[in-house]
């Protein structure tokens, strides 16, 4: 009856280890949904070009931003054009696009380096590329 009673303990441990398990990795990727893209007309680059980056952006959030909500992304020509020459030398690549966006913070301030229970607006996600790739890279995020 022992061994019995140390399997059927043994076995409710692992599945609540799973159960765990599965509700981190769900909570994890609440941090980009419902996301508010804005990709307008470019003169500089295609749709399928911010949307690239968009998508790395993303990734990237979803990864590393835990406990943070991402809500809007957008392309700002102006802001991008402002910047992105500099942006480029910087990081040696031909290419750099400036997105903007918004987000929130919850109770844990993220990875602590963030203000708990906040809202971050026009924060800036620069990404680099050469010429010829269709692969954005992060470069840096941030305030301006």
């Amino acid at each position: 009856m022992q061994k019995k009673t140390r399997a059927i303990v043994i076995i409710a441990v692992i599945f609540m280890i799973g159960v765990v398990l599965l509700f981190l990795r769900l909570k994890k990727g609440e941090g980009i949904k419902d996301i508010n893209r804005t990709i307008p007309q470019s003169d500089i680059y295609s749709e399928q070009d911010i949307a690239d980056a968009m998508d790395v952006v993303e990734k990237y959030f979803k990864s590393d931003f835990g406990g943070c909500t991402l809500t809007d992304l957008w392309y700002d020509e102006d802001t991008s054009i402002s910047s992105s020459d500099e942006w480029a030398a910087q990081y040696h690549k031909d290419e750099a696009i400036v997105l903007l966006s918004n987000f929130n913070v919850d109770s844990s301030g993220g990875d602590g380096s963030l203000n708990p229970n906040s809202t971050y607006t026009s924060w800036q996600w620069i990404l680099v590329r050469d010429k010829g790739s269709n692969t954005w890279e992060i470069g840096t995020w941030g305030y301006g």
